[in-house]
């Protein structure tokens, strides 16, 4: 009888999930290609649920290269766990993203900027032109296909090879990795996220993009590995140092997600120019009453809940190495990521009817399908690629200082 913990036992499982994603999907696609009456909220559920992912995922892929980088004697119990869902992440932007630009009745219900004839696209059209879209899209998912291709590629042959020379690629192609993820990152926020918008522009949207990822990712990563550990195959090798690490990365990108996102909104808030203001005057101001709508409320939530709780409960010692409190937070940041998006994605001002769409409508379910739908294929990637190569990574250079780690 095999051991339940053992990674083939966890493997067995991944049909299981790419059948939930199958059906959740199913489900939103069906809505997004031509339910009616439903304008095109149903293609902006799909691309916020498409998108969450995404930005885990990303953060994940700049973990996994800083970690590299830096040569971190933590990370390579954990970083084997990110290289299993890497596979994810291109797969997420083609069967989330990719079918939104492609199919031009879902682009242009998405990106309004597509059918817009006015002096703020005619002065972006060089950048806001449909086959460079496209061509960028189609970039992305190369792009990010062949960086997971790459970093399991070689930790990998690693395991069978039992070389450091791998080791060394690696912190190579990891140090020329990072900078080309962060601008591509940068201009996948830009198109799929701040064009929504497309007369607002924002310098610093890359970057909180980023930082939204890394929270999200290290978030995911406490949730797993605390799972792995008690019914998976990192029992007895997960310590509270282990723990204690990623909950310091935790307050940390906590703090850094917080500095972007006031910067961001006190350099338009002094500045006073309409065309960055009303942005946010939408997130919070009814158009048609002035009063506060319910997505004031939502940044309430972002400023208390997604900073300033999960900022004060990292700062305790004991939060970052008990498992059940570090979940906890964990948990906490992930509904403040989900909220973070959802900010960022569904308000949008239809100029005819002066009409916002309130954060507590129909569509919330739709939208929590579609991350749900794509959670499930993530899962089947993971639990896929977890039956195919060692569960950690054997013969790494670092892999006893990982495994004895201490603080």
């Amino acid at each position: 009888m095999s051991d339940p913990r053992s990674p083939s036992a966890w493997s067995a499982r991944w049909p299981a999930f790419a059948g939930l994603a199958v059906v959740a999907l199913a489900g939103v696609y069906a809505l997004a290609l031509g339910a009616p009456g439903h304008g095109a909220r149903p293609q902006v559920s799909l691309l916020f649920g498409a998108l969450f992912w995404t930005c885990a995922l990303v953060g994940v892929l700049m973990l996994t290269m800083i970690t590299r980088i830096f040569d971190a004697g933590w990370a390579p119990v954990i970083r084997r766990s990110w290289e299993f869902a890497l596979p994810a992440l291109p797969l997420v932007i083609l069967l989330g993203i990719a079918p939104l630009a492609l199919l031009p009745e879902l682009r242009h219900a998405v990106w309004e900027w597509t059918k817009a004839d006015d002096h703020a696209i005619h002065a972006k059209s060089w950048f806001l032109n449909e086959p460079f879209f496209l061509g960028r899209v189609a970039f992305y998912v190369a792009f990010f296909a062949f960086l997971a291709w790459a970093l399991r590629r070689w930790s990998f042959a690693q395991d069978r090879d039992r070389t450091a020379s791998h080791t060394h690629v690696l912190h190579g192609f990891s140090a020329v990795g990072v900078p080309l993820s962060a601008l591509a990152l940068t201009f996948l926020a830009f198109d799929c996220l701040m064009a929504l918008s497309y007369h607002w522009f924002s310098t610093m949207y890359g970057v909180w993009f980023f930082a939204l990822g890394i929270r999200l990712a290290l978030a995911l990563t406490v949730i797993l590995t605390h799972l792995l550990a008690t019914r998976g195959w990192l029992a007895g090798i997960l310590n509270q140092a282990h723990r204690h690490v990623l909950g310091c990365l935790m307050l940390a990108f906590t703090v850094f997600w917080a500095y972007i996102s006031f910067s961001q909104y006190f350099i338009i808030y002094n500045a006073n120019v309409p065309e960055e203001t009303f942005w946010y005057n939408i997130r919070e101001l009814d158009p048609s009453t002035g009063l506060r709508n319910q997505w004031w409320w939502v940044s309430m939530w972002l400023v208390f809940g997604f900073f300033l709780l999960p900022f004060l409960l990292l700062l305790f010692y004991r939060t970052k190495v008990v498992a059940s409190r570090l979940v906890a937070v964990a948990w906490l940041i992930l509904l403040g990521g989900l909220a973070d998006l959802q900010f960022n994605a569904i308000p949008r001002q239809d100029h005819h009817t002066l009409v916002v769409e309130p954060f507590l409508s129909p569509y919330l379910a739709l939208d929590l399908l579609s991350v749900i739908g794509f959670g499930a294929l993530v899962a089947a990637v993971f639990l896929r690629s977890a039956g195919r190569a060692e569960c950690i990574p054997v013969h790494d250079p670092r892999i006893q200082e990982s495994l004895d780690y201490h603080e």
